[in-house]
């Protein structure tokens, strides 16, 4: 390159970067075409005249959001900073905030947003703040949790959504797993679940956490279970939940008598959504958000950056066995 090459590079640089014109301003004050003012702004940095330095404390959550995007076709994904010495609470606190500013900003008029439950979407109603109004269904997609502390059920849930939206609140009067195939039948032919399945039908917003794998299910602990069951779910690779809904480490659903007896949402419908929001941390989930991430369950992640880096390790290590 030439010295005088060089030096229009350098002086249309200075008067895009440092003073701040606009291409059509600069092109009116120097006689050159537009088209070659972008021609010669990306010359400039491919030359490294100009070289452009992202500063910030959370770049690093960021590149993780990027790779995890990337890597598993997410539309979004919220990477929350952690550190080792937080508490389970603190984790999840955080990602609960986290997860209300991203609902906040894509629901709308109109919308039907469904709920699962647990801890970390429990803690999503403590950060709910001031109300706004929002002309919008809430509904649960999941039955109730069984034994689980009522901060972290279903409906306490939905009911705190729509009072702080001043929404319209749906409730499911039925455990999330029932003891036969015929006690589900007659739940969701009567006339106040068929009103749900409507709503469900109508889904734009799904907001669900993701399960451990069987061993540690909260499932287990809320009595929904028996032996049995548990075999059943370990033969089949059973890695992890949506809604109570099962799959194994490559994302397919396990079916079988347990699916016929549980009150949900079906992973199907997760997948046909715009928004399909997971909540989710802990490097003890971190397989259950792999099978999930691969069937494809979520458009959206919200995480915090241990669990992203333990994603991002397990996924390579996998895809080098294979």
């Amino acid at each position: 390159m030439d010295w005088d090459e060089q030096r229009r590079l350098i002086k249309v640089s200075k008067m895009y970067y440092e003073d701040n014109l606009t291409q059509n301003e600069i092109a009116k004050k120097t006689g050159i075409y537009r088209t070659t003012i972008t021609r010669l702004l990306q010359k400039a940095r491919d030359e490294g005249i100009v070289q452009i330095t992202i500063k910030g404390d959370y770049r690093e959550q960021v590149n993780l959001e990027q790779q995890l995007q990337d890597k598993f076709g997410l539309k979004e994904v919220v990477v929350v900073p952690a550190e080792d010495t937080e508490s389970k609470d603190e984790r999840q606190q955080k990602l609960g905030e986290s997860a209300v500013h991203l609902i906040d900003g894509i629901m709308k008029d109109g919308d039907v947003v469904g709920f699962a439950w647990g801890s970390t979407l429990g803690k999503m109603v403590d950060a709910l703040g001031g109300s706004k109004n929002r002309d919008v269904e809430f509904v649960p997609l999941v039955g109730g949790p069984g034994k689980m502390p009522v901060e972290h059920h279903v409906n306490t849930i939905v009911y705190s959504y729509a009072k702080a939206y001043k929404g319209h609140a749906n409730f499911i009067d039925a455990a999330a797993i029932v003891p036969s195939p015929q006690s589900k039948k007659e739940i969701v032919e009567s006339k106040y679940f068929q009103d749900i399945i409507s709503l469900w039908e109508n889904l734009t917003i799904a907001v669900v956490g993701v399960g451990t794998p069987v061993s540690s299910s909260n499932l287990v602990f809320s009595g929904f279970f028996g032996e049995s069951d548990l075999n059943y779910l370990n033969d089949k690779g059973a890695i992890g939940d949506i809604c109570s809904r099962f799959y194994d480490i490559h994302g397919e659903q396990i079916v079988g008598e347990i699916d016929e007896r549980t009150i949900a949402i079906t992973l199907e419908k997760l997948k046909s959504l715009s928004y399909s929001i997971g909540v989710a941390e802990s490097i003890e989930k971190t397989e259950s958000i792999v099978g999930a991430l691969r069937g494809g369950y979520l458009s959206h992640l919200v995480t915090n950056d241990i669990t992203a880096k333990s994603i991002l390790g397990f996924s390579e290590g996998s895809e080098k066995e294979n």
